[in-house]
């Protein structure tokens, strides 16, 4: 045994003059193992990134789909209620008009938005279009009130008009949005707010891809019976008799509960519909950038990993190259 191990070190020792002065690739490429050389972990580093954000990119783009498919199956629904609720605010603007110019001194704009986001700048448009008529409806002998529905025409209008919001309510959109709910809501707004104008700030839907900022307004009883004896005509109303021995005060009360009713259950509805048309134009969008940036990663990747390749054949090369020269 101890003869055997002497005769081994004794023909390492004779062999190992055989290649005097190895070049630098060689003499690496013999003391350094691949695994511990750090250019090629480098490389695998690299890779592995990009192999993991390719990953992610992939999973993103799952969702975005989904979530357009998701937006499309429920808003063929919400846009047939909302073609059918159309018909019934228009014959009270008819009745009684719709005069967003008139100057009264109490106003609450009622903002509606979305609960959830990702459904472009349909809420910020919202938002402005009520902070612009904020500061037209403002004066120095005049108030302005928000009620805003949704949580995040809340979020956004709190910043700097949190003294002004006089009602918030969230969660409207958590079921599918029918009269009833809605009739309560508006009962309770009446009840709550003091106000000589209502001003209902949505966005109509013309069409997936396009929504118009919209305001109507809704007067109070007081308001529509003094412009209407100040000579201004609001609608057709006075063409009609009243009869059954009831006051105009009292018809109009009524005419005006159930108006503010009927334009809220159409807003909300004009709104969620608009919501879920932009959520799939949005998602549409997200979907075709994570399949750019996809893409963009695989070819990185594949030229990362070809680099790698061609770098480890070059030294394999080079090492045989000068072993054998």
């Amino acid at each position: 045994m101890a003869m055997a191990a002497l005769r081994r070190e004794g023909r390492r020792l004779l062999l190992s003059p055989i290649t005097p002065n190895p070049s630098s690739a060689a003499r690496s490429a013999m003391s350094i193992s691949p695994e511990q050389s750090a250019p090629i972990g480098l490389r695998s580093i690299s890779t592995q990134v990009v192999r993991n954000r390719m990953k992610s990119v992939k999973n993103i783009q799952k969702i975005t789909k989904a979530m357009k498919m998701v937006a499309a199956s429920k808003l063929r629904a919400v846009q047939v209620r909302t073609e059918n609720s159309r018909g019934l605010w228009q014959p009270f603007t008819a009745l009684l008009g719709d005069t967003p110019s008139v100057d009264v001194k109490k106003n609450v704009i009622v903002t509606i938005t979305s609960d959830k986001g990702l459904c472009g700048g349909i809420n910020s448009t919202s938002v402005k279009v009520s902070k612009s008529l904020f500061k037209v409806t403002s004066g120095p002998e005049k108030e302005t009130k928000y009620v805003i529905l949704g949580e995040k025409g809340k979020v956004q209008l709190i910043r700097d008009s949190k003294g002004s919001i006089e009602m918030t309510v969230t969660e409207l959109q958590k079921n599918p949005v029918n009269y009833t709910q809605i009739s309560v809501l508006a009962d309770d707004i009446l009840k709550n707010v003091e106000f000589d104008a209502l001003r209902i700030v949505f966005n109509k839907f013309h069409s997936v891809v396009a929504f118009i900022p919209t305001v109507s307004t809704v007067l109070s009883p007081e308001v529509v019976e003094r412009e209407s004896e100040a000579g201004g005509k609001l609608g057709d109303l006075d063409s009609y008799e009243i009869e059954g021995g009831e006051t105009k005060s009292e018809v109009l009360q009524n005419l005006a509960e159930f108006q503010f009713s009927c334009v809220l259950y159409n807003a909300a509805l004009e709104n969620a519909c608009s919501e879920l048309g932009a959520r799939m134009s949005a998602m549409d969008s997200s979907s075709r950038n994570a399949g750019e940036m996809l893409d963009r990663l695989t070819l990185s990747y594949n030229r990362t990993r070809q680099a790698s390749i061609t770098t480890e054949l070059i030294e394999i090369i080079s090492g045989a190259s000068a072993l054998t020269g």
